[in-house]
């Protein structure tokens, strides 16, 4: 999720970062020259929401497409009684409300593999919620504190089996706190949560490469995405290295994505773009707005329609939520559906 934190304060949802700090490994810069990579336009497809008088803002994170074709979304900043999961059918252009609450602020969406349900990050409630497609049943499915520490949780993605990756934010601003964001697991037999990597500066989008074999983990607080190697349990991290390092001036690595390609599709929060890069590294494209579509200031994550090449991405900023839409480099895949 782009945000600058999010709190629930007076009814209102403040934006915060968390801090910078260590590195799994050695830093190695992948992207390319400026202009060497192929730049795309995406376009727009429809406006979502808007900025809302109890929190002075919008942010749409979590793109998902469901066995109904409709693209679910989560409004981050969305107050008590409007909606907070939304659902459109990017055909007809029509928005239906899906699930909202009172406490919640929702960051990411994922359908789990196992159960078919939406689960939901809440970053303010420190919490993980699922709910049934059609918005009812709502279930916690994890809260409360890991190995001390409250959560404060971000994107999620699943394996194959249905076990549960999570991104777990740094609690204090940068540059005051420490870099102690992490990566945490949770079984889906037990529930039990496993910290797979700890003082991470801030820790965001999170997508299993297309072997199922390592995590593409972006970290808001140092503008890059490490690669973090499983064992053949997914119960620990047996080698990470920063993989890319992205040249974000005043903007920062959000959330991602992979395609059937194993291409990587990283959000940016701080300009509307999404950049690209293939499995090595390589920048290969940049996806950025038209000119002239003002006051949108992040590109946050992105969802490609399995077995398609259609993708579609959520862009917020003071003008409202909307949803835009371009050709991919490759199909979507499970990886490319939410977190």
């Amino acid at each position: 999720m782009s945000r600058r934190s999010v709190a629930l304060a007076a009814g209102a949802l403040v934006l915060a970062l968390a801090p910078a700090g260590c590195a799994a490994g050695p830093a190695a810069s992948n992207d390319m020259p400026a202009g060497t990579a192929q730049r795309v336009t995406a376009e727009r497809v429809l406006k979502v929401t808007s900025v809302h008088e109890e929190t002075g803002m919008t942010l749409l994170e979590g793109p998902v497409f469901l066995d109904d074709g409709r693209l679910h979304l989560v409004d981050v900043t969305a107050p008590t009684g409007e909606p907070k999961v939304l659902a459109v059918d990017v055909g007809t252009r029509e928005v239906d409300a899906v699930y909202t609450d009172e406490v919640g602020a929702y960051t990411s969406a994922q359908v789990s593999p196992y159960d078919g349900r939406l689960y939901l990050t809440d970053y303010a409630g420190g919490r993980i919620v699922s709910i049934t497609p059609d918005g009812t049943d709502p279930r916690v499915v994890a809260d409360g504190q890991v190995k001390g520490r409250a959560m404060h949780l971000d994107d999620l993605t699943f394996d194959d089996d249905g076990h549960l990756y999570v991104t777990d934010s740094s609690p204090v601003a940068y540059p005051a706190g420490t870099a102690d964001g992490r990566v945490l697991r949770f079984d889906r037999h037990t529930g039990r949560p496993t910290v797979l990597a700890a003082n991470l500066p801030n820790p965001n989008g999170i997508s299993f490469d297309l072997d199922g074999g390592a995590l593409w983990v972006s970290l808001l607080d140092a503008n890059r995405i490490d690669r973090l190697v499983l064992d053949e349990t997914g119960t620990a991290v047996t080698a990470g290295h920063t993989a890319i390092q992205v040249d974000g001036g005043l903007a920062q690595t959000d959330s991602n994505a992979v395609d059937a390609a194993g291409n990587l599709y990283q959000g940016m929060h701080g300009i509307p773009e999404i950049r690209v890069y293939g499995p090595d590294g390589t920048h290969l494209t940049t996806v950025s707005v038209p000119d002239g579509h003002q006051g949108l200031l992040s590109a946050t994550n992105v969802a490609i329609r399995p077995g398609t090449t259609d993708a579609y991405v959520t862009v917020s900023g003071p003008a409202g939520g909307f949803v835009y839409r371009f050709d991919a480099l490759a199909e979507g895949v499970r990886q490319s559906n939410g977190g």
